[in-house]
C-alpha cells in the first residue's frame, strides 16, 4: 500500500511576463517516511528548477488510492463513503475514504472515478469532489523503470 506525502516546494519561478516570483507549490509523493519523501521530492525537482529551492514542508495524507489519467492536467480529491450493513443490527455503516483522481475538468474527474469504480462490488456514495492545488504526483518507480546504465568502455 502506498504512503502518500504532501510536500511543499518553495523556489523562484519565472512568470509569463519575465518577472521572477517566489512561489510555494504542493506536490504529492509516494514514500515510506517523511525523510524519504523530502529526498524523493528533491530528486524529482532538481532537473526542473534552476537555482535554489527548498522543500518547506512534508506531511502524510489520508489518500487511500489514486486513479490516474495521463491526459489530465488537474487533480481532484474525491471523498467517498463506502456503505456496509451490520448483519446483527441491520444498521447502515459508512466508512469514508479519500481518493485522488486525475481529470482535465470536474466532469472528467467524475467520469474517471466512476470508470475506476465499475469493478467494485461495494455500495458507495460520493460525499464531495474538490479540485486540489497539486502540481504533480510522483509514484514509486519499480526496479524495471530504473534508467539504463552507461555502456562499459
Amino acid at each position: 500500500m502506498a504512503n502518500w506525502f504532501e510536500c511543499k516546494v518553495r523556489y523562484d519561478k519565472t512568470q509569463e511576463n519575465g518577472s521572477i516570483k517566489k512561489v510555494t507549490e504542493p506536490y504529492l509523493v509516494d514514500a515510506l517516511s517523511i525523510t524519504e519523501a523530502v529526498a524523493r521530492m528533491t530528486e524529482e525537482m532538481t532537473p526542473f528548477v534552476s537555482g535554489e529551492f527548498l522543500v518547506s514542508s512534508a506531511k502524510s495524507t489520508k489518500i487511500a488510492e489514486i486513479f490516474w489519467d495521463d491526459s489530465a492536467d488537474k487533480w481532484y480529491l474525491v471523498k467517498v463513503a463506502f456503505i456496509t450493513i451490520d448483519e446483527k443490527t441491520a444498521a447502515e455503516k459508512r466508512s469514508v475514504s479519500q481518493i485522488l483522481v486525475a481529470g482535465s475538468s470536474f466532469k472528467g474527474a467524475y467520469d474517471n472515478f466512476m470508470e475506476n469504480m465499475q469493478s467494485t462490488m461495494a455500495d458507495f456514495e460520493i460525499v464531495s469532489i474538490t479540485e486540489t492545488l497539486y502540481m504533480d504526483v510522483y509514484k514509486v518507480q519499480s526496479s524495471d523503470q530504473k534508467p539504463a546504465e552507461a555502456p562499459q568502455a
